[in-house]
């Protein structure tokens, strides 16, 4: 009898253990799945060579980092703010909290119509996958999920991300235009690589100059007729160091055809032309762009055209930008910029 008690003590104790074991191994099993689940950040981002973006209405972008940075699919360099944005989030942000069980279905069902497929490579080797879906109601995080790699298929959570000391969404970094990534400058040239500078102002044609450069220190001021203009050797010199850092404010390719159309089919009332010292040429055309009654109103005057922003034409590729007269105006210039100042004897 006593035997068999200790039997059957025996047989408890093993069944014991046995459950005790199986309820630990998925504990530990179900901490490592959400651990895994919750690690979207990539830590070393100086490693990712590639980045792939998709969503679901089929638009995509694949930015390639280059021995002179980051690209863009048409090899455009890309905005240095917009990439090094990008690489911040993907190191910093972090899980704000568990999606909730009753919420997990709406969540879900909302990412699979509308979210944004992120893939980071380094060289080849794909190193993170998650989807980037919409915002909270509050604008403070943002749902995403991610792919366990491994397996070749997402976890089953999502999650509401954040970066600590942020208050806003994220989903607006993860941009799949390509316009909108590429670098916004569109003149930037020193003194050194200049050749030829000329201004045609198709409306008071008088006003129009060449500037020719025979070095950095010789310069030579015409009117279109070849007559010799006097300058102010400072004033030249300050002129055009003007051409350094020029950019747009947006592309407008992609933004509206018809819109474009007419400003490229509009007469300009300026063309400007460059010449570099390798006798490559670019010329452009200057837009006016027709004010608005709420624009007068704020200035209290009966403007025709914007006093803040002109549009922009790129005579070889025909690319259409608007652009500030806050950033332009300084090369806009007529050639009495440049003459000497007369002194007044009295």
């Amino acid at each position: 009898m006593k035997n068999r008690s200790s039997l059957i003590v025996i047989i408890l104790l093993t069944i014991l253990c046995a459950v005790s074991y199986y309820l630990y191994k998925n504990k530990t099993s179900g901490s490592t799945v959400d651990k895994e689940a919750r690690d979207f950040k990539i830590e070393d981002t100086a490693s990712i060579t590639k980045i792939f973006m998709a969503d679901k209405n089929g638009q995509s972008i694949t930015l390639t980092r280059t021995d002179k940075g980051w690209v863009t699919p048409n090899k455009y360099p890309c905005r240095s703010d917009a990439i090094n944005l990008l690489l911040y989030t993907m190191k910093r942000m972090e899980v704000k909290s568990p999606v909730g069980k009753n919420a997990k279905p709406g969540v879900i069902k909302t990412m699979v119509g509308r979210s944004i497929k992120v893939q980071a490579y380094h060289n080849n080797t794909l190193i993170k996958q998650y989807y980037v879906g919409h915002e909270n109601m509050e604008n403070d995080a943002t749902y995403m999920i991610l792919t366990n790699l491994d397996e070749d298929k997402n976890y089953e959570d999502p999650f509401l991300m954040c970066i600590p000391g942020f208050n806003g969404y994220l989903s607006s970094r993860f941009i799949l235009n390509e316009d909108e990534w590429r670098d916004r400058m569109v003149i930037n040239y020193t003194p050194p690589q200049l050749k030829t500078i000329k201004m045609e102002f198709t409306e008071n044609m008088d006003s129009s100059f060449v500037l020719n450069l025979n070095s950095t220190t010789s310069f030579e001021l015409k009117k279109l007729n070849g007559t010799p203009i006097p300058f102010d050797e400072l004033k030249m010199k300050q002129y055009l160091a003007y051409f350094q850092n020029i950019s747009y404010e947006q592309l407008l390719n992609n933004f509206n055809k018809k819109l474009t159309d007419s400003i490229q089919n509009a007469i300009p009332f300026l063309k400007m032309s460059i010449t570099t010292t390798d006798f490559k040429t670019r010329t452009f055309r200057f837009v006016n762009k027709h004010t608005t009654a709420a624009l007068n109103r704020k200035y209290g005057y009966d403007y025709k055209y914007d006093p803040d922003r002109l549009f922009l034409v790129e005579e070889s590729n025909k690319e259409t930008s608007l652009i500030q007269y806050y950033v332009f105006g300084k090369i806009i210039q007529t050639y009495s910029y440049f003459l000497p100042q007369t002194t007044v004897k009295k």
